[in-house]
């Protein structure tokens, strides 16, 4: 019987709201057994960019990502927002250990083709997840709290979104455990309709969400977190929840399911 591991993915809205924050590392701090934290900060690295007098722009709730972007992004998603969590996480008792992609060839990428007419600049798409350097980490009792950058095995870092991050990591360590996949944000859940947090949708499955993809429903950055999920599920993954940052228990929110 396999062991149970949960992995949080923590957006980047809630990196940005220090109650949120507080309160979902408490939550996963008391998470028993295994786990794993995978963070964005999209948030911190567009406030960033706009300082340093950068343009933003974003495509289907990604980011173009040139190499001044590349710049920003890995100062802040590998340094500021990584470190921060670990020293938060070492202060409620969880000995963490900051990663990105590259460190310990976790998490090898290849650079995505211009599609549609889109270049994407250095953004990664995920092609092999190390399940044995990450369980290795687990099981001598750190835990991996994994920046959303990885590398293409070439020396170059990529920028890859946090969402197909946790997706792919969670896909590669459930051949070894039982893995709940959790996707925090600062919503209840996935909405019916984006202004009433009481109209969360229990439950998505591939047809659901080609409908609701069809019709508005739901779109931008939603778009690649069930993508993803689905993924994930498609994959092997016991559970995947999309929920609430101060409600990482998996017990609300939106399931994924087949």
């Amino acid at each position: 019987m396999k062991e149970k591991l949960t992995l949080v993915k923590v957006g980047g809205a809630v990196v940005e709201d220090e109650a949120q924050l507080t309160q979902l590392l408490r939550d996963f701090a008391a998470i028993p057994g295994r786990k794993v934290l995978v963070h964005g900060g999209g948030r911190r690295a567009t406030k960033t960019a706009e300082r340093l007098g950068l343009e933003t722009r974003m495509v289907g709730g990604r980011r173009i990502t040139d190499a001044d972007m590349l710049e920003v992004v890995t100062m802040v998603y590998g340094g500021l927002v990584n470190k921060q969590v670990v020293a938060r996480l070492q202060s409620v008792g969880v000995n963490a250990l900051g990663l990105t992609g590259a460190d310990a060839n976790v998490i090898v990428s290849h650079r995505r083709p211009p599609k549609d007419g889109i270049d994407y600049g250095f953004v990664g798409d995920v092609d092999h997840v190390s399940c044995d350097t990450l369980s290795a980490l687990i099981e001598a009792g750190l835990v991996p709290v994994v920046a959303p950058l990885t590398h293409d095995g070439h020396g170059n870092i990529l920028n890859t979104n946090a969402d197909t991050m946790a997706s792919e990591t969670a896909k590669a360590l459930a051949t070894r455990y039982d893995v709940t996949l959790v996707f925090s944000f600062e919503k209840p859940g996935v909405l019916l309709r984006p202004d009433d947090d009481a109209s969360v949708i229990p439950v998505i499955r591939r047809a659901d969400y080609d409908r609701y993809r069809a019709d508005g429903t739901i779109s931008g950055g939603m778009l690649p977190k069930i993508e993803n999920a689905l993924s994930a599920v498609d994959a092997g993954v016991s559970r995947v929840v999309i929920t609430l940052a101060t409600a990482i228990d998996g017990q609300h929110g939106t399931v994924i399911q087949r």
